[in-house]
C-alpha cells in the first residue's frame, strides 16, 4: 500500500512537486493537513494540477503566509491536533516547511509524525548545506521513533553529498528529482519515470 508522510529539511524546496510526481505515478491520494498561506496557488492546487489524484480537504486553511502555529493565532483559528490524523488507507501526506516546525506552540511536525507511525520520505535539495540540515532531520525524526522510509534528493546532482548523507545516516536514497522545465504534469511524470524505481514506494 501507497501511505507516506512527505517533510523536508526546510520550506521551498520541493516537498509538494515531489508529492505531485509521486502521487501522480503511484495514483495516490494526497492530503495537506495544514495549508499556511491562501494568496497564491496552494499546494492542494498545485498537487491537483501536477498529479490528477484525488486531493482530500485540508484540515486547517489559514491565510496568514507562516508557520502554522502562528498563522493560526494570527488568523484567529485554535488547531486541534486530532483533527490532523490521516485518514485511513493510500494517502500522501505533506508536512509543512521542515520536519521541526510547529503546529501549534505545544506540538511539532516530528510529534505527529510519531503518533501517526506512517513512513516518512524526507526531501533534501542538493545545494550547499544540505548535509547539515538533511542529518539533522534524520537525527531529529530517529530520536522521535519516527519510521523514515528513505531521502529523496531535489535539484541538480551532487553525487558527493547525496551519497554522504546515505551514509553517515543509514537511511535509504530513494533517487533525486531534477529541476523540472517547464513544469508540467507530463515532464514531471518522465522525471520520476527516469529518476525513480516505482516499486520502491509500493
Amino acid at each position: 500500500m501507497t501511505r507516506f508522510v512527505v517533510t523536508g529539511t526546510d520550506t521551498g524546496i520541493g516537498k509538494t512537486i515531489f508529492s505531485a510526481s509521486l502521487a501522480r505515478a503511484t495514483g495516490t491520494p494526497y492530503w495537506k493537513p495544514v495549508q499556511s498561506g491562501l494568496e497564491e496557488e496552494t499546494d492542494s492546487e498545485i498537487v491537483a494540477r501536477l498529479a490528477g489524484v484525488p486531493v482530500r480537504p485540508e484540515a486547517y486553511r489559514l491565510v496568514t503566509p507562516a508557520s502554522p502555529h502562528i498563522a493560526a493565532e494570527i488568523d484567529g483559528v485554535a488547531i486541534d491536533i486530532e483533527r490532523l490524523t490521516p485518514p485511513p488507507g493510500e494517502l500522501i501526506v505533506e508536512g509543512a516547511g521542515g520536519a521541526l516546525v510547529p503546529v501549534t506552540r505545544r506540538t511539532l511536525y516530528a510529534e505527529l509524525f510519531a503518533r501517526w507511525q506512517v513512513p516518512v520520505i524526507v526531501c533534501a535539495r542538493t545545494s550547499l548545506g544540505t548535509i547539515n540540515h538533511s542529518l539533522l532531520t534524520i537525527e531529529a525524526l530517529k530520536r522521535r521513533g519516527v519510521p523514515i522510509h528513505g531521502v529523496v534528493f531535489v535539484g541538480d546532482a551532487v553525487e558527493d553529498s547525496e551519497a554522504i548523507i546515505a551514509d553517515v545516516s543509514g537511511v535509504r536514497r530513494l533517487g533525486r528529482l531534477p529541476v523540472v522545465a517547464p513544469l508540467t504534469s507530463e515532464n514531471l511524470a518522465a522525471a520520476f519515470g527516469a529518476n525513480f524505481d516505482i516499486a520502491d514506494f509500493r
